[in-house]
């Protein structure tokens, strides 16, 4: 069964349209007049329990207004929504209780208090039997090393540490469903890994996870699904390897020769392309491999001369939403795979 499911998804804003200056905003006073932004325009989504998904777009894309509909903070302008069988704008309260929410560049603890006073401000409000807490806590401890965070106000944290705290502040009650806005954003790289190992063992132990992001290691380490929107709709929504089959079949193949060589060595392979190395034991092949596999690309040069190792270059999943973002990706959501 889905954990989160959305049906036509819209949501619009109203906006003021008036005349810069003093004039303007006097006219507009007395004559006021609105434009429509359509933020989100009938989004389709489908999430089963456990699964981690990137949702990633350029910006004003419609990421962050889709996932403020999904908590409950925005009412939808039209379509249906359900975040474990609840609608979140209807019922926020409990919806709440199934959620967890962090955004990067905001945090949910008290800048006056130490970090373990905001926990237990937070275990109170969800409710949390104090044995279920101090597990919790353990568990944070042995995955994002917080119990040295602990006494620190929350204001001297470091933003890395600030993202770890936010982090067991949003999972401190266990909810089945996390949303995740930029969680690694401005975070260096020890930081960043101990955020997204973090995430993984939490997919790994059932969490859903939905993740918005502009940094391709995040979708890549934690991330098995891929959903990419642009001008609020889906244009795309599969998993990682299936986009990167789809839209970027060319390999480059790199080989390490047993003698030099200098002749052909896949001529009988129609639409390759050979290029010579640094010496004559190093050439790269390129292929598509939706006609050639790896394997016969090596037969071909081994009948000529030894292979001694190989590398395969695979596209890359930055390429692929680069180029998306670029216009340049044809992906319409309806020939997507499932």
């Amino acid at each position: 069964m889905p954990v989160i499911e959305a049906h036509g998804l819209t949501k619009v804003f109203r906006i003021a349209d008036k005349q810069p200056g003093l004039r303007g905003s006097l006219r507009h006073l007395t004559r006021p007049r609105h434009r429509e932004h359509v933020a989100v325009a009938g989004i389709d989504l489908s999430i089963d329990a456990g699964e981690a998904v990137a949702y990633v777009g350029p910006n004003g894309a419609g990421k962050s207004t889709t996932v403020k509909l999904l908590t409950g903070i925005l009412h939808p302008s039209a379509g249906r929504v359900e975040v474990c069988g609840i609608s979140p704008h209807r019922d926020r309260r409990a919806n709440a209780r199934n959620i967890g929410v962090l955004f990067g560049q905001r945090t949910q603890l008290w800048w006056d208090l130490q970090v373990r006073d905001s926990l237990a401000l937070l275990r109170d409000i969800h409710r949390i039997p104090q044995a279920r807490y101090e597990a919790r806590l353990e568990e944070f401890d042995a995955l994002l090393g917080i119990g040295e965070l602990l006494p620190v106000v929350a204001r001297q944290l470091s933003l890395g540490q600030r993202m770890r705290a936010d982090l067991a502040a949003a999972l401190l009650h266990s909810p089945p469903v996390v949303f995740l806005d930029e969680p690694t954003i401005g975070l260096d790289i020890i930081a960043r890994q101990a955020v997204r190992d973090f995430l993984r063992a939490q997919r790994q132990n059932g969490t859903t996870l939905l993740l918005t992001t502009h940094d391709i290691g995040d979708i890549e380490q934690v991330c098995q699904r891929l959903v990419i929107i642009d001008d609020g709709r889906v244009i795309y929504d599969g998993s990682i390897e299936a986009v990167r089959q789809l839209v970027a079949r060319e390999r480059t193949l790199h080989l390490l020769l047993g003698a030099d060589w200098r002749g052909e060595l896949v001529g009988e392979l129609p639409g390759t392309r050979l290029v010579q190395g640094e010496s004559a034991r190093q050439v790269a092949v390129t292929f598509d491999h939706a006609t050639y596999g790896a394997g016969e690309i090596v037969s071909a040069v081994a009948s000529r001369v030894p292979v001694v190792d190989l590398r395969i270059d695979e596209p890359s999943i930055e390429d692929v939403v680069r180029r998306a973002y670029a216009g340049e990706l044809d992906l319409p959501a309806s020939a997507t795979p499932a």
